[in-house]
């Protein structure tokens, strides 16, 4: 399984999907995923925050069969969790200082998690245990000014 977007594995993020942009997310692709999946799940987090691991988006219940995400945009069916930042949906990413790196994590899974909507990350996460069968990584890297 992969993903991918406008930006190469560990190359710079657009400023348009940060903070100093529209602060939207960016498009996304995923290639070769496994047949026997029953959904994914896309966590986006920030392991580099000060404050330890900060999550951006929290999205499941992503069909199998999804092939993109659109820019700005949320899969039909898939339902999106809690961000670090309180919120439910997209969070910009937005580093106070320094280089960041923010992890595009795809997981296949063998189960539909059955979850609310206000869910955080780590309830995604606790979910998923056991359930997890491929999983794929994008990082990419921005730093403000």
């Amino acid at each position: 399984m992969e993903i991918k977007s406008l930006f190469r594995n560990n190359g710079r993020i657009p400023s348009k999907y940060t903070c100093d942009g529209k602060g939207v997310n960016p498009p996304l692709e995923f290639f070769d995923v496994l047949k026997n999946a029953k959904s994914l799940v896309l966590i986006v987090d920030d392991p580099d925050s000060p404050s330890g691991i900060f999550s951006h988006w929290v999205l499941w219940d992503i069909p199998s069969d999804t092939k993109f995400i659109k820019e700005n945009s949320v899969p039909k069916g898939a339902r999106e969790g809690k961000n670090d930042f309180g919120n439910i949906g997209y969070g910009s990413l937005c580093p106070h200082s320094g280089t960041h790196r923010y992890r595009f994590q795809l997981f296949a899974l063998d189960i539909s998690p059955d979850l609310a909507s206000d869910t955080a990350k780590k309830d995604v996460e606790n979910a998923m245990k056991g359930h997890i069968i491929d999983k794929a990584i994008l990082t990419g890297v921005y730093s403000r000014g």
